[in-house]
């Protein structure tokens, strides 16, 4: 199935902020502060750590409100060759209750 001008457009523009974001390194900063935070908690004062989960917080935030959640990503696939899904669930240790 052909995309629609509106979703090439919205591709495009979704590919470009990831690239700005790329280029600025707020996912890679987060990552950075957060283990900046597990090392030197002890160490930090309340206000610096304070300040260290805020950045954070606004970080992440400006990343999700650009970038989509991929786990609700849809699938889409040609009416001659559709999208398939296999699976299976298996149950291991579970344990009896009688």
């Amino acid at each position: 199935m052909a995309m629609t001008r509106a979703q090439q457009n919205r591709k495009i523009r979704q590919d470009e902020l990831r690239e700005l974001l790329a280029k600025k390194g707020l996912v890679q900063k987060v990552i950075e502060d957060s283990e900046k935070i597990a090392e030197l908690s002890n160490e930090l004062s309340p206000e610096e750590l304070n300040r260290l989960k805020v950045a954070n917080d606004l970080r992440m935030k400006l990343v999700t409100k650009y970038l989509p959640d991929l786990k609700s990503t849809e699938l889409t696939g040609d009416k001659n060759a559709p999208v398939e899904v296999s699976g299976g669930v298996s149950f291991v240790g579970v344990a009896s209750t009688d």
